[in-house]
């Protein structure tokens, strides 16, 4: 385990209105007291290039009432931003507005050339709009235009060479973008974009001119906290900011009844929510309809304005996600069965992996698990049709997208076709490629890393004394919230003596623990643990706070547990 660095100028810059124990957390992330604000005026301003001309255009549209069609992707950042397109649009007097999103097994992904024709044929659009994809959609906006079909799009994905002819782009990723943060995700892209819609209108005079009350778009910030954390984007200050306003809103059941809905059928206490909870909770049942069916179930559930209507959405989602569950168990089983008959180890520079009865809507998750297990870039394909599919799930040290353009240049027409992020990337691959891709992408990996794997060791904030393992303490992070990507929960580590301990539920190893030369007893829980032989154990844990039946206590959320 390592232990991060404490950077002593911030430390001693800290005012005496933050505790000494977060002093400590916050001066180990590289964090001033002034980006600790979590006040919604601090937000960045929307300078993003060509936002002028995506106003103007949308205003037409509204004016004139032409057709405004969403195009989102099949994930919840995707389902949070079409939520958000679309009742802000309702909110702003738009007539004629709907959305479209891409079936990942009919359409692939994006504003590909199919879902413009079928988008053609059924919606008649005057305008199209995507969220959370088409940077690289440069036929599907060819066609879209020739169709005399305008096409903004608004996305946060990493740009190609080539930009597609839009109307207007709007992407803080863009070479030259003066927006401060590159790390919105494609919800936070969407609401910044109607934002700036909302006060360009009224600058115009259009709400009194059209008698419609002036919105105020804060009511959409749950949605915006919910895909925020679901694509795992880096919590900098702007995020974190929209995150925290999303979960008060939340918290105060001023929210999306579909929010609302979910939380209900899994139980989940509203009054005390964290981020996690809409990671782990909400996210994944909202990704289930995308991952086996259609996205376009979660994006009603997030619209529904009546409660039993999103009761009945939710339930919806929660048969998805129950299968989801079972098809991944399954194919995480298999994988790791392949994985150890063909003799990979820990020394391995990358997996990639085929199977034919896999579902393409699960190869991301499986791809996550055997990178934690293994440590390397893992990829794991399915067939779709007379095509393979995949999905890539890296490690810090290879930015995968990177790997993947320099792959496509040294092998010329063995990937059809690849997108992705540094860390995560899909592509599609010829089924006779699949020896050669796998051969060429390990090689890659192999050459980048110099042969040499890198040791990923678990990131800590270091040991506690038994004075610090409070409930206090606890109740501070949780005020400290949100934590996320970039701005991680803190990990301590220690040597206990483990009391007590009994697996409940699936598979969750609940235990009584003493730190080494106390005396007192602790609470810890270790999901998907099994027992443990030895007595002497060495634990990285969370402070949590855990709730139950109004009654709050510390509990020690224990991340790894191995004998000392």
């Amino acid at each position: 385990m390592l232990t991060r660095e404490i950077d002593q100028s911030l430390y001693e810059s800290y005012s005496d209105d933050i505790p000494l124990f977060l002093k400590r957390i916050y001066a180990a992330r590289g964090v001033s007291e002034s980006q600790l604000s979590m006040a919604l005026p601090g937000l960045l301003k929307p300078n993003f290039d060509q936002l002028n001309i995506a106003l103007e255009l949308l205003e037409r549209c509204l004016i004139e009432d032409k057709r405004i069609l969403i195009v989102g992707d099949f994930d919840a950042d995707g389902a949070t931003a079409s939520a958000v397109a679309i009742r802000a649009l309702r909110l702003m007097g738009a007539k004629y507005v709907d959305f479209l999103v891409p079936n990942r097994f009919k359409h692939g992904y994006g504003l590909s050339p199919e879902i413009v024709k079928e988008a053609k044929r059924d919606k008649e659009p005057d305008l199209i709009i995507t969220v959370d994809n088409g940077i690289s959609s440069n036929e599907g906006a060819a066609l879209a235009r020739s169709l005399d079909i305008d096409v903004i799009i608004t996305d946060h994905h990493l740009p190609p060479n080539e930009l597609p002819n839009a109307n207007a782009i709007i992407n803080p990723n863009l070479r030259g973008c003066d927006f401060p943060s590159k790390n919105l995700a494609g919800v936070g892209v969407s609401f910044y974009l109607f934002s700036s819609l909302k006060t360009h209108l009224a600058k115009q005079g259009y709400f009194e001119k059209n008698n419609i009350q002036n919105p105020d778009l804060r009511v959409l910030l749950d949605l915006v906290a919910l895909g925020t954390v679901a694509d795992v984007v880096k919590l900098d200050q702007n995020n974190r900011i929209l995150v925290n306003e999303g979960i008060k809103r939340i918290r105060q059941k001023n929210c999306s009844k579909g929010i609302l809905a979910i939380l209900e059928l899994t139980k989940r206490p509203i009054e005390t929510l964290q981020a996690s909870d809409l990671g782990f909770t909400v996210a994944p049942r909202i990704n289930a309809a995308g991952r086996l069916s259609d996205i376009s179930q979660g994006i009603r559930c997030l619209l529904s304005e009546d409660m039993n209507d999103a009761r009945r959405y939710a339930q919806t989602l929660e048969e998805f996600n129950i299968k989801r569950r079972k098809e991944q168990t399954r194919m995480q089983d298999e994988a790791l069965a392949i994985v150890e008959s063909q003799a990979i180890d820990q020394s391995d520079f990358a997996i990639v992996l085929y199977d034919e009865s896999w579902h393409e809507g699960v190869v991301g998750i499986v791809a996550g698990k055997l990178k934690e297990t293994y440590q390397c870039p893992s990829a794991v394909f399915a067939k779709a049709d007379d095509v393979l599919k995949g999905s890539i799930r890296s490690i810090p040290d290879v930015h995968i997208k990177d790997l993947l353009d320099l792959v496509d240049r040294d092998n010329p027409g063995l990937i059809e076709k690849f997108g992705g992020h540094a860390m995560a990337a899909g592509l599609t691959i010829k089924p006779q490629n699949f020896e050669k891709f796998k051969n060429a992408f390990t090689e890659a990996i192999t050459r980048h890393l110099k042969g040499k794997k890198p040791i990923i060791e678990l990131l800590t904030d270091g040991q506690l004394d038994l004075s610090e393992i409070t409930f206090k303490n606890a109740d501070l992070l949780r005020q400290a919230s949100p934590w996320g990507q970039g701005f991680e929960e803190p990990i301590f580590y220690g040597d206990f003596e483990l009391l007590e301990q009994r697996v409940i539920g699936e598979k969750h190893l609940k235990c009584n623990l003493k730190l080494q030369g106390t005396n007192s007893v602790l609470e810890g829980i270790a999901f998907f643990q099994e027992k443990l032989d030895s007595k002497k154990v060495r634990a990285a844990y969370k402070l949590n706070v855990n709730s139950f039946r109004g009654n709050e206590s510390l509990q020690l959320m224990i991340e790894s547990i191995e004998s000392a």
